[in-house]
């Protein structure tokens, strides 16, 4: 699985959001590297049949063991948190302290898993680009979406479809969270256009982790309110 790894204390694993890559971490990736080893690795790794997210999580397992360590707080935005949430299923004894920023911890209901579908083979047909329409939703600021539109149109199709696809077959985590006992903090952008904020209250509340809602972002914070971002995951990390 290709990563970067910047930085040196204690090892923070970023998951970037869907359908980007770990670039959606660079406005914040220096900052956070001052607290700590910043680990951000491209999703989903191997496509293995069928498209899962436990497969996506037993793949960072792997590069965990590869990279020597135990445990390591974990964070995720979007696909990302659904990843996370699937490490927390697979292997809880490797996770420190959890981090979910414009995330849910329900299942799709029918309606969206069927538009994930659709997107997975409208993306096999026309490549990563055909998904680069999602842009405009995932920022408040219309001036970011063309960098977005970018990212997405370099993605490998095949990884794409593969994606979208597990995020459709992913189960409710709600008793997932309940049931740990996490060090949580819960990020959310106040005009996320993708999850309204009471998604994020819902984790706040199974996982008694602190909610910050930072106004005026759209559903990637960490792209487009880096500085919000940090000032609410830095105090977090110094703890």
């Amino acid at each position: 699985m290709r990563h970067t790894d910047t930085g040196s204390g204690t090892p923070l694993l970023l998951l970037h959001a869907f359908p980007l890559d770990s670039r959606m971490w660079d406005p914040v990736r220096a900052g956070l590297a001052e607290r700590a080893r910043v680990i951000t690795p491209d999703l989903p790794g191997d496509l293995v049949d069928p498209p899962s997210l436990e497969a996506v999580a037993v793949r960072l397992v792997g590069l965990l063991d590869e990279l020597g360590l135990d445990r390591c707080d974990v964070g995720g935005a979007s696909l990302g948190g659904y990843v996370l949430m699937a490490l927390l299923r697979v292997a809880p004894e490797r996770v420190g302290r959890v981090l979910f920023a414009g995330t849910k911890a329900v299942a799709d209901t029918p309606e969206a898993a069927r538009g994930r579908f659709e997107l997975a083979d409208r993306v096999e047909r026309e490549g990563a680009s055909a998904a680069a329409g999602m842009a405009p939703n995932l920022v408040s600021d219309p001036g970011l979406a063309p960098r977005l539109q970018g990212w997405i149109g370099e993605q490998p199709a095949a990884a794409v479809a593969w994606t979208a696809r597990a995020m459709a077959a992913r189960p409710d985590s709600r008793e997932t969270l309940r049931a740990l006992d996490l060090d949580a903090l819960v990020v959310h952008g106040e005009r996320d256009a993708v999850m309204g904020v009471e998604v994020a209250e819902d984790i706040a509340a199974l996982t008694g982790g602190q909610l910050v809602v930072v106004p005026g972002a759209g559903h990637l914070v960490p792209v487009e309110a880096p500085e919000a971002f940090l000032g609410a995951v830095l105090p977090w990390l110094a703890r």
